[in-house]
């Protein structure tokens, strides 16, 4: 049984290759839009399935089921497990084939979304959350050694930015259509749909993407597109690399940058419905509005983040980084410190706030590092930037959950929220996000001598 498990993940096989010179542009120009739309698309459907519980947690604590820490525990049970599956997947994401991995890791998702819906035991949930995040972490590492191995470097950083527009899609897609689900069938329901369009989705992979170049009978990326990169690998050996890349102390204050802009993007993610539900008395479906208006405009700044760092800046990722840090910062101070119901701040808020998170996401959260580690082990680059931005995701979480909870008084029966300790904390988090960028403002390719 192991070894046919082993045999259905080996990488696929290289077959003879195309010698027209027509036949190869053909093929190329199919297969690498087959290969990035499948992994937009399916990139975002995983975000679907990961996100389904943030909608849902004002009804849960409604009806009593769970507490504002339990709900807090259970989110970071998944971004602990997807932590530490980031950097293991990330490990084997290099080695495996990347078609099939994805594909699984997609389908385990949407079991667990399935059968969540028909439960609400607090173990349950922790340990099945947790499963969730392990086979999330795949969704990432794949996606990353696939744009590697099919897009060359001067082109990976703009491919890099449209394709990371999954992300906000399925973010936006999980607030606006499951919280619609949800105010209309039931919390439930959140879930069952989300398992659904997992199941699909998971199959849309196994059937579009693809390993590699080689394995479609076409020539690597590099030779295609006549853009070698530099080699840092001094025929060293494969393993040798990856654990080489723990000596880089760029790769290490990048991924503490990206863990605290993690810090940030979940806190609303996780708490912002819930947020505007108390503080100003929106409906589930219209503080899931307000919300997915970050995720609409993630969009625009994941699909401008290549652009501008490739075109503006010659392929430079640390002014842009700086400027849409400060811009981070000052958004969620305006959303979470104006009083009173101002909807046109809270809405303007929450358009920069995405856009400079779909910026920062791309840059701390992977592509900075990729520049400054060997092509070579790309996927194990995105497993250390992982656990470092999920530790911090998780932390966040139970730190929120605690923080809210705690802060609860009862007004006549009614429960409200005092978020001053939260804020403090997410507004900070932001702030070091920005100031980490300055350590690494000239950073290069790291080589061991």
């Amino acid at each position: 049984m192991f070894q046919k498990i082993l045999s259905f993940y080996k990488p696929d096989q290289s077959i003879p290759p195309v010698k027209d010179k027509t036949g190869i542009e053909k093929k190329y120009r199919s297969y690498r839009r087959s290969v990035f739309l499948s992994t937009t698309i399916g990139y975002g459907i995983y975000y679907i399935c990961r996100l389904s519980i943030n909608v849902i947690k004002k009804p849960i604590i409604d009806e009593g089921l769970l507490t504002e820490s339990q709900l807090g525990i259970i989110g970071s049970a998944l971004f602990f497990s997807y932590a530490a599956g980031k950097l293991f997947n990330g490990f084997l994401s290099d080695r495996v084939n990347i078609r099939r991995f994805m594909a699984t890791g997609l389908f385990v998702s949407a079991i667990v979304n399935l059968i969540l819906g028909f439960q609400s035991l607090f173990y349950v949930f922790v340990i099945l959350w947790g499963i969730n995040g392990w086979f999330q972490s795949i969704g990432s590492t794949t996606s990353v050694v696939g744009l590697v191995r099919w897009f060359s470097k001067k082109e990976r950083g703009t491919y890099y930015g449209f394709g990371s527009v999954s992300i906000s899609l399925g973010e936006a897609l999980t607030f606006i259509v499951t919280s619609l689900i949800v105010t209309l069938a039931g919390w439930r329901f959140g879930f069952w749909s989300s398992g659904i369009v997992g199941l699909c989705g998971s199959f849309l992979i196994l059937r579009y993407f693809h390993d590699s170049p080689k394995s479609m009978g076409l020539m690597p990326i590099a030779e295609y597109k006549n853009d070698y990169e530099e080699s840092h690998s001094d025929n060293k050996p494969f393993s040798s690399l990856q654990f080489g890349l723990l000596k880089n102390p760029s790769l290490w204050i990048l991924a503490l940058a990206s863990l605290f802009i993690y810090v940030v993007r979940y806190s609303v993610n996780s708490w912002g419905i819930l947020f505007l539900q108390d503080q100003k008395n929106y409906s589930v479906l219209e503080a899931s509005s307000v919300i997915s208006i970050s995720s609409i405009f993630g969009m625009v700044g994941t699909i401008s983040s290549g652009l501008i760092s490739d075109k503006l800046f010659n392929g430079r990722r640390n002014y842009p980084a700086l400027i849409f840090g400060v811009v981070n910062s000052i958004s969620i101070a305006a959303f979470l410190l104006n009083t009173g119901n101002h909807i046109w701040i809270e809405i303007a808020s929450m358009v920069f706030f995405g856009i400079s998170i779909g910026v920062l996401v791309c840059y701390l959260g992977g592509l900075m590092a990729i520049d400054v580690s060997p092509k070579e082990v790309s996927g194990t680059v995105m497993g250390i930037i992982g656990i470092a931005s999920y530790v911090g995701a998780g932390v966040q979480d139970i730190l929120s959950g605690y923080l809210i909870e705690h802060s609860k008084i009862f007004v006549n029966g009614i429960a409200t929220y005092n978020f001053t300790y939260a804020i403090a904390f997410w507004i900070g988090s932001s702030i070091l996000s920005f100031l980490l960028v300055l350590f690494v403002w000239n950073a290069k390719v790291y080589k061991k001598e």
